[in-house]
């Protein structure tokens, strides 16, 4: 376990030797064991967080570490670097995120961190806007027992980030992926389950969801849990909706 350490010899590191040879120890380890073992392994050595420290300095990139270990046949080490990475990358964004929401920065300022992220890590939207929507709510001063101060508490807290969440809700499949995500954290936090009608509402008078995605996620498009719960308590919301339109 103390092993990998002492291979990080410069000299060595920079001939290429010391990946050559860790290379062949994890596709010989990967004979028998599984790649849960051999990371494992990494964490006990306290080189999981470090695998790039094995490659010449010419090489040190995720797209150095893809293309050898790919090419190498240890595509699911690769395939477990990337996810970590990914999981890096959302936590740093999710990070300066709360804290300026923390401080209460100018909105234009958060979507400019947004959009820095997004672009240098190459995030989806989708998972922008699920964290964003867990950090929004995260900042939420939750009150143990007072349904109304609970209620008016995440409505003032939607309201003053709307903006942020309708800068990267850009199309009718975020906006549905905002409402299963609400959804879901509405069933999983019994605080919140009466929340629900309340949030998708200010939501769509702020702008930040459609009228069809409402309907669509009523009609056939809400995620099974807690279904008919949330069904029900939208449904005088989405009468309105559809008498408004008929009046239309």
């Amino acid at each position: 376990e103390t092993v990998f350490q002492p291979l990080l010899k410069d000299n060595l590191v920079a001939k290429g030797i010391v990946l050559s040879f860790i290379t062949d120890f994890f596709k010989e380890y990967l004979v028998e064991n599984s790649l849960d073992d051999l990371i494992a392994l990494l964490k006990r050595g306290k080189a999981e967080d470090n695998l790039l420290d094995f490659f010449p300095s010419s090489k040190k990139s995720a797209e150095a570490f893809a293309e050898h270990f790919t090419k190498e046949g240890l595509l699911q080490l690769v395939q477990y670097n990337e996810k970590k990475m990914f999981e890096v990358k959302l936590t740093e964004m999710k990070s300066a995120l709360t804290t300026q929401i923390a401080e209460q920065a100018d909105v234009s300022e958060v979507i400019e961190t947004v959009r820095h992220h997004m672009k240098e890590a190459k995030l989806p939207d989708v998972d922008v806007v699920r964290l964003l929507w867990d950090v929004i709510m995260d900042a939420v001063q939750w009150s143990g027992k007072n349904q109304q101060q609970n209620s008016n508490s995440a409505l003032r807290q939607v309201k003053t980030w709307a903006k942020l969440l309708h800068t990267f809700c850009t199309s009718g499949k975020l906006e549905l992926e905002l409402m299963y995500k609400i959804q879901i954290q509405c069933y999983e936090d019994a605080k919140l389950m009466k929340l629900f009608p309340d949030v998708i509402r200010s939501l769509y008078e702020l702008d930040v969801l459609a009228e069809d995605t409402i309907l669509y996620w009523f009609r056939k498009g809400s995620n099974p849990k807690g279904r008919q719960t949330f069904v029900k308590s939208l449904e005088p919301f989405v009468k309105w909706l559809e008498e408004a339109e008929e009046e239309e």
